[in-house]
């Protein structure tokens, strides 16, 4: 049994194939919650992975103050697919270590370059996601580099604030949401002035990607190398998190988590993240407050209002241990 799910897991299995292309994007030097997604998108076998991202945080951030934040972040991504014996299955590309300056000059990175040339790749009819956990640097540039990219991909964001509409933000909230604030000039390209089809969730929604300790320590960490890795990466943030005062309590949030959900997850019949739900909305103008100032006949964005965390996590949990048992 295990052996056929091992199969099924690498995509050797004709019942499980690809069904889309995906990129990778996120900064594997910050919250360990893009450890969780990296770890099980790679797991996921209807994905074609074609490329992982290391990419930037904020200045100074508390995860990683240093100045090469990219480029930690690709040592952090190598180092886990190097944990699970997958260190030369997935190119690593990296991006910027800085945030956009100007709103019509890229920053010509690798991985920008990269994004670019799968976008435009004429010899394959499937569809290409982008799946993004951090600011929007190397989409805003392989934009600016290639505006052709819009009509070729769907960018799935974990990022924003509420929509005043949907939901209101918790307390004591920061005013510029935390990937927003990565590359707020950025977000603004993608949103103000790009035409890429955009599928987003905001803050109240990835806050209710929840996981108790008492999962954790049960179904992550005695899941081989890669499950003490992963609980061992939250550990380092609650010891962190104690020493400020400020303990986590029984839970921890791995908000990247939908990027899997919303892609590899997605219905048999009628592809489509139909577990979850979402509205349609005109595309606001995202202001530089990181507010939204609502538009009319804009092209549509998907904003994500619930999410179907039993099928994420279970799905999480049960690949984890299919493969450490592998």
């Amino acid at each position: 049994m295990y052996r056929q799910w091992w199969l099924i897991i690498h995509g050797r299995n004709p019942m499980v194939s690809p069904r889309m292309r995906l990129i990778i994007d996120n900064d594997f030097s910050g919250d360990p919650d893009d450890l969780f997604q990296l770890v099980h998108h790679v797991l996921s076998p209807s994905v074609e992975i074609r490329g992982i991202i290391g990419s930037h945080l904020s200045p100074d951030d508390p995860f990683d103050p240093s100045d090469v934040q990219a480029e930690n972040a690709v040592r952090v991504a190598e180092e886990t697919l190097g944990l699970m014996g997958m260190s030369d299955r997935f190119p690593v590309w990296l991006g910027s270590n800085l945030a956009l300056s100007s709103p019509v000059s890229a920053i010509d990175s690798e991985a920008a370059r990269n994004i670019v040339a799968e976008a435009m790749r004429e010899d394959t009819d499937l569809p290409l996601y982008l799946a993004l956990g951090a600011g929007l640097t190397e989409l805003a540039s392989a934009y600016l580099l290639e505006p052709g990219i819009a009509e070729r991909l769907t960018a799935i964001w974990i990022g924003g604030n509420e929509h005043p509409e949907l939901a209101s933000p918790p307390p004591g909230a920061s005013p510029i949401e935390y990937n927003l604030n990565i590359d707020l000039l950025a977000a603004q390209i993608v949103f103000n002035d790009s035409s890429i089809p955009l599928w987003q969730v905001p803050r109240d929604r990835y806050r209710q990607c929840l996981v108790s300790r008492a999962e954790l320590e049960a179904r992550v960490r005695p899941m081989g190398a890669v499950g003490e890795h992963l609980a061992g990466a939250v550990d380092r943030v609650g010891h962190r998190a104690e020493a400020w005062g400020r303990p986590l309590g029984e839970t921890y949030a791995l908000g990247d988590s939908p990027l899997v959900l919303l892609t590899a997850l997605q219905s048999a019949f009628e592809p489509d993240s139909s577990s979850s739900r979402h509205i349609t909305k005109p595309t606001p103008w995202l202001d530089s407050d990181g507010s939204y100032r609502e538009m009319a006949a804009t092209r549509p964005l998907r904003v994500y209002t619930d999410l179907d965390t039993r099928l994420m996590f279970e799905d999480l949990f049960l690949k984890l241990k299919l493969f450490a048992e592998s």
